[in-house]
């Protein structure tokens, strides 16, 4: 018996998603709860399991389609075995007829050709238009209605070694958002550089401690998320929003860590970051970036952020102007660990592990003073770090 396979539920005012690459072909046996294909959203990319034990039958959308959520696009031969692989010349969902194609009985038969509407008669061009044509020098037809508008840009062609491949939907989103940000939102940057020395000298000495007893390493992340919820305690502006003509001003914490993926840079959320301890937030994060890498993030996962933190400094970034997580109000950037000469106690010119750091921020409601303020505060608890335990 069939039993179909649809577009799940992925998150509150999501109606549409793209299919993506399919996990299994036509004839092969899958498991209760095996992913089967991907579906990418504008928030994430979906890996939706078999609905039942069987064999993959039928696939009725290809990769890159539109779809619907709740509509079905494939089914699945509950309790079938896996059959042979088709024969040449029918592929199977992403075989020779086409990556993620359906197979030939699926596809809809296209539509015969409509005749041609009649059309009027023509109807001679004032003289006034025919010599502003003449003087144009134009090749124009009878018919003249005022100036002829030129004809829209068509998409270039690639040239000779390009290739032109359409942006995936969670790209576009980003895209569209990354430009509303700009569009929408006062973003200013300022910047500061904090000594990592205490934080390198506390993971160097507590770190295998630390990941007998969690199971977890202890990294930079969880220091800079707690560090940054007592700025934002501090400095309450920033883990606000603009609504309208209000402000919200929020008392929780739910800050978004921002992670790379199989599809790209994506932002999970660590909820009520303020209340939990440095070994939770380290295995958040770890769970939440595998679940990036296999595609396997949720929508809940991504949204409901207040503030957000980007590392570039794993990618070897040594200072950059992060663009506000709309429609929140504060991104802080981190960078590279460099050795740098700096000037020490004493006035004596010392070696030390220095990072900068970069606050974006939205000036309709954070006011330079604060900006500079919070991120001083951060500054303070990383080379201190006893004050994020005392919170002081």
């Amino acid at each position: 018996m069939p039993v179909p396979l649809k577009v799940p539920s992925l998150g509150e005012s999501i109606t549409q998603a793209t299919v993506g690459a399919w996990l299994k072909q036509p004839g092969e046996a899958v498991a209760v709860d095996e992913p089967v294909v991907e579906v990418e959203s504008e928030k994430a990319t979906v890996a939706v399991p078999s609905p039942a034990a069987g064999r993959l039958s039928r696939v009725l959308r290809s990769t890159g389609e539109a779809v619907a959520v709740g509509e079905v696009i494939a089914e699945v031969e509950e309790g079938a075995s896996a059959e042979a692989p088709a024969p040449a010349g029918r592929a199977g969902a992403n075989g020779a007829e086409g990556k993620g194609a359906p197979p030939p009985e699926a596809r809809a038969t296209p539509a015969a050709p409509a005749p041609p509407a009649p059309s009027a008669p023509p109807r001679r061009a004032p003289p006034s238009a025919r010599r502003r044509m003449a003087e144009q020098g134009a090749d124009a037809p009878e018919v003249a209605r005022g100036p002829v508008a030129p004809p829209a840009p068509l998409p270039a062609e690639p040239g000779p070694r390009e290739r032109l491949v359409p942006m995936t939907t969670l790209r576009r989103t980003v895209a569209r958002r990354l430009v509303e940000a700009q569009r929408a939102a006062a973003i200013l940057t300022t910047f500061n550089e904090v000594d990592m020395s205490r934080v390198l000298a506390l993971r160097e000495r507590h770190g295998e401690a630390f990941q007998a007893r969690h199971g977890v390493k202890l990294g930079f992340m969880s220091f800079f998320v707690k560090a940054a919820v007592e700025a934002l305690r501090a400095f309450p502006a920033v883990n606000a929003e603009v609504r309208g003509e209000a402000i919200l001003y929020r008392d929780h914490y739910d800050v978004g860590v921002a992670v790379g993926g199989g599809k790209g840079l994506v932002v999970p959320v660590i909820r009520d970051a303020d209340l939990r301890s440095f070994a939770e937030i380290e295995k958040e994060i770890a769970e939440l970036a595998r679940k990036a890498r296999d595609g396997r993030l949720d929508p809940a996962d991504l949204s409901g952020g207040t503030f957000t933190i980007s590392n570039g400094g794993v990618y070897g970034s040594l200072l950059s102007t992060p663009i506000l997580n709309p429609p929140q109000s504060g991104i802080l950037g981190l960078h590279k660990i460099e050795k740098r000469p700096v000037v020490g106690d004493g006035d004596q010119v010392v070696v030390r592990p220095m990072m900068y750091l970069a606050l974006s921020y939205d000036h309709r409601i954070v006011d330079g003073r604060e900006a500079v303020s919070f991120l001083v505060r951060v500054k303070e608890a990383i080379e201190d770090p006893e004050r994020i335990l005392l919170e002081v």
